[in-house]
Formats: C-alpha cells, structure tokens, sequence
C-alpha cells in the first residue's frame, strides 16, 4: 500500500501551479458544495477553504488538496472525492486559529484520511 499524501495536489488531476481557483465551484461525489474562497499551494499543507453558503448555512469547510479528483479549468469546477455528508461532518474551519497553531491542521488530516468509499 503506497502512502497517500492527504495534503499534496495530484499529478493528475489537472492542476497548474500559480492558478489561481478562488470562485471555481466544488462538486462532491453526489452534488454541489460551494465555491473555493481560499486555497494554499504550501507543500506539505495544500488545502482549499470552500464557502457552503445556503447549503451548511455560513459555514466554510477545509478540504486537503488530497481529496480533489480532477480540476476543470474549463468549467471552473473542483471534483472532490467525499460526499456531502462526510464535509458536512468534518472538522469546522476557522481562519483564526489556522494561521497560529501549526496542529491545527492535522485534525482535518485526521478526518479526511478516514477510510472513505
């Protein structure tokens, strides 16, 4: 079993580095999310920050560059590979603490490296 790397963007999933995707929609296996308000491109901590708006009311989740399965430039849509249901569930992001404890991202390691479907 070779080690997956929950916070690196995959070599195939169409990323560029230096793009920009803040605004581009995110889909889950079974429907739409929200749309990117934040990404990092850090090696060793890739992540985006997506806005849920109406759908998980005011609330913005972090999704691990690990968890993208494909980036259409075209369509300006992010493919995840999670449901609705395991990002409504996961960890809740806050801005505040992310940039000044270097811990608090492996909750979200954590959860997302859970066995998943």
């Amino acid at each position: 079993m070779s080690e997956f790397d929950i916070w690196g963007y995959g070599p195939d999933i169409g990323y560029q580095h230096g793009t920009d995707i803040v605004g581009y929609k995110v889909e889950a296996k079974d429907g739409a999310i929200g749309k990117i308000s934040k990404h990092s491109e850090e090696v060793g901590a890739s992540y985006l920050v997506v806005d849920t708006g109406m759908w998980i009311f005011g609330k913005h989740v972090l999704l691990p560059a690990g968890t993208i399965n494909v980036i259409d430039m075209v369509e300006e849509k992010v493919y995840v590979d999670r449901t609705k249901e395991q990002i409504k569930n996961a960890p809740e992001f806050d801005e505040a603490k992310q940039g000044g404890d270097p811990s608090y991202l492996e909750q979200f390691g954590r959860y997302y490296n859970m066995p998943h479907m």
